[in-house]
């Protein structure tokens, strides 16, 4: 996967396991996993970090947002599944939440039904 998918996907579930105002165990834990399973380099998860701690949240939000309109719409696609399934991962589905992942979806262009339809068939 290309740097802007990675960066896009690792600001925009930055925001999303910190919308509820709660980072739990379990989101921290995905985050990792998606690390691994998206191979995103310490390099560049080192820079998402440092970069975040400057940023604030609509910041952080419209950053997440360039890197994913860079990217092609399976990127996109893909990487709106795993926000999907990250939503469900600390067991509860918070309205900020949604609100976030719909909104991107929207400004990405890409169909919410295609992203229900992707996750329904991939794990996180």
């Amino acid at each position: 996967m290309n740097r802007n998918y990675q960066l896009g996907l690792l600001y925009l579930v930055h925001l999303l396991m910190s919308a509820d105002g709660v980072v739990d165990e379990n989101e921290t834990q995905a985050l990792n996993t998606i690390k691994n399973k998206e191979g995103i380099s310490e390099d560049v998860f080192d820079e998402f970090k440092h970069t975040i701690t400057s940023k604030k949240g609509r910041e952080i939000y419209q950053t997440g947002i360039e890197y994913m309109n860079r990217c092609t719409d399976e990127e996109k696609l893909r990487a709106f599944v795993i926000l999907y399934k990250m939503s469900e991962v600390d067991g509860r589905v918070h309205v900020k939440e949604v609100r976030l992942l719909l909104y991107c979806i929207k400004v990405s262009g890409i169909e919410f039904d295609d992203v229900v339809a992707k996750a329904a068939i991939s794990s996180l």
